[in-house]
């Protein structure tokens, strides 16, 4: 008996985008179906439905992977919508963003738990943070650029406070909610001790001597800074039975809960007193995490961001645990047939795009199989269960990889912006890009190229200035780097300091010369950056290297030539013989830094 047939990927032939939000929900789109098939729409291209920061009206900001945007619709209503495009027989693209997620709401746990816990957090590793910065007031902590105004005086404006839920501390600062590290509580639990011993201990001893126990078990937590996987299982569990302990108790004897809330009143300080918000900043101090200013983020951030946008935080999706967890919901709507086609936002934020799209065409595969699980199983004549299943269809993919290495199973198209010159990546295992080339071609036909240079005469004019384009450019990146995103190019500048610091040939080049040599190399880049697959460079990305360094160069004789023959080789990966594999990793990892 030969193999069943392989599930054939859905081409579109033409789309039609809708932006889904709480003024277009899943059922306004379902009522325009019908209209979209008169008109010769094969696909419905969706806008990000998965649940995003409450308002978003473009659904971007994602703040949970695993489930639908209650404003968009629940699962019912989604259904409804694909039951209609299916009646007529048409699919479904969705938007994905694997780069970002937003932190600036409560709902995303992932966050919140890394702001509860910090290093230690199961999530840690999911976020692109630096915990050892230079500024050593925060190491192990994030910086939380959200402030609108100098953090003294949002403090001593109340802008900042505290505040108790069942058993929990959070920190407000309007609508945004941060959670208290656990092992901090006993701060403002024993503050007053003495006053709650003469208001409890000759009327309810039992509650007095569990609030003390309470405040013992959160004393002996396993430190936020634990890396050891038992300690952090056991700081994970622990503090979620205080936390439920203190609520029960508080329920059971109200007069405990009152004697919280005196002395949250005493921590949120009195305006016009700055000596009495000093208990609440010692206590903030103390966190995971240390608000701020919301331009300190230029110098200072430890997080990676979507270019320079404070609330969106990158993910560490090409790590396969990350992968896996920002994925599962969106397979299963492939597994479902509901998703036949995938538009994949801003690849080129990506550690390796080419490595994400090679996981993402199998796992969209494997839950395309898995969907005709019988077919694939049966003539086997084995037991029908998920884990086979599953075995079954990564063999069926890499045998079909191993026939055809350029076949595509699943439709995906990335947004990537492309130069004049410039073409996809050949290994991005994927139909095409958005179509933003095509546009410029088309935009094209309505531009009579042949006035260029007298457009530049008038420009010129206008503004009194004679400019060459490509100056331009370079002198505008260099400004966005310098101002926008000084704290990115100032953490890719430390990796590389790290790096020539192991070496003695390298040792003495400063941190201020390299980082001047990455500015000045990526001001003459002439795209958007490179793709390192593996340990091979390709001859597209030698190129470019090549000619940016060699650019830099010429225009920067202040600077040390070996300084940018130095950047030039570790973008090339041209290791010395003395590396060790750890520090080839290391170079590998500069190379793939999305924020170059």
């Amino acid at each position: 008996m030969g193999k069943s047939p392989l599930p054939l990927p859905r081409v579109p032939l033409a789309t039609y985008r809708v932006q889904l939000n709480k003024h277009f929900r899943f059922l306004d789109a379902k009522r325009i179906i019908d209209y979209l098939n008169s008109l010769g729409i094969t696909d419905l291209y969706s806008s990000p439905y998965l649940k995003a920061r409450e308002g978003s009206l473009h659904g971007y900001d994602i703040v949970d992977y695993g489930s639908l945007n209650p404003e968009v619709g629940a699962m019912e209503e989604y259904t409804a919508m694909i039951d209609e495009l299916k009646r007529y027989e048409m699919g479904q693209i969705c938007d994905v963003v694997p780069n970002h997620m937003c932190i600036v709401s409560k709902e995303n746990r992932w966050w919140m738990d890394v702001l509860e816990n910090g290093i230690s957090s199961p999530y840690a590793d999911y976020f692109d943070i630096d915990w050892n910065p230079v500024q050593e007031e925060l190491a192990n902590k994030v910086l939380l650029p959200i402030l609108g105004e100098q953090y003294g005086e949002a403090l001593e404006n109340q802008q900042i406070t505290l505040s108790f839920e069942e058993g929990e501390f959070f920190v407000d600062y309007h609508e945004n909610r941060f959670p208290l590290r656990p092992d901090t509580y006993p701060s403002i639990l024993e503050h007053r001790r003495d006053e709650l011993d003469k208001r409890l201990a000759n009327k309810n001893p039992l509650h007095l001597t569990e609030f003390m126990s309470i405040i013992t078990a959160l004393k002996n937590l396993p430190p936020f800074t634990e890396l050891d996987l038992e300690r952090i299982q056991e700081r994970l569990r622990e503090k979620e039975v205080v936390k439920r302990r203190l609520a029960r108790l508080c329920s059971e004897y109200p007069r405990i809960g009152i004697f919280i809330r005196e002395n949250l009143n005493i921590f949120n300080g009195s305006k016009g007193q700055p000596r009495s918000f000093d208990l609440l900043d010692s206590l903030l101090m103390e966190q995971s995490y240390r608000l701020s200013y919301w331009s300190v983020a230029t110098e200072e951030i430890n997080y990676r961001r979507f270019f320079d946008i404070n609330s969106l935080a990158a993910i560490r999706v090409e790590k396969p645990e990350v992968f896996d967890d920002a994925h599962k919901f969106l397979l299963q709507l492939i597994n479902e047939g509901a998703v036949t086609g995938l538009r994949i936002d801003h690849p080129d934020g990506l550690y390796n795009p080419s490595e994400y799209f090679e996981a993402l065409q199998q796992a969209c595969f494997t839950q395309m199989m898995m969907g005709h699980g019988e077919e694939v199983v049966a003539q086997e004549n084995l037991p029908y269960g998920e884990d086979y299943k599953l075995t079954k269809a990564k063999k069926r993919y890499d045998e079909m990889i191993s026939i055809d290495p350029s076949v595509k199973p699943f439709y995906i198209i990335g947004e990537k912006i492309l130069t004049k010159s410039e073409r996809m990546p050949e290994e991005w295992r994927i139909f095409s890009t958005t179509g933003y080339v095509f546009l410029n071609s088309l935009n094209g036909i309505f531009v009579e190229t042949r006035n260029a240079k007298e457009f530049e005469r008038i420009y010129s004019s206008f503004v009194k200035e004679k400019f060459e384009y490509a100056d331009l450019v370079s002198k505008n990146k260099k400004l966005i780097m310098e101002v926008a995103m000084t704290s990115e190019i100032n953490t890719i500048g430390r990796k590389l300091s790290r790096i020539a610091k192991k070496t003695r040939y390298m040792r003495d080049f400063t941190l201020n010369s390299l980082i001047r040599s990455i500015v000045e190399a990526a001001a003459h880049f002439p795209v958007y950056r490179s793709y390192i697959n593996g340990y091979e460079v390709k001859d597209r990305d030698r190129q470019h290297i090549e000619a940016a360094v060699a650019k830099a160069k010429r225009r920067n004789p202040a600077i040390s030539s070996s300084i940018f023959d130095y950047l030039r080789d570790v973008l090339l990966l041209k290791f010395p013989d003395y590396l060790s594999d750890e520090d080839k990793q290391e170079w590998l990892d500069f190379n793939n830094s999305p924020a170059l």
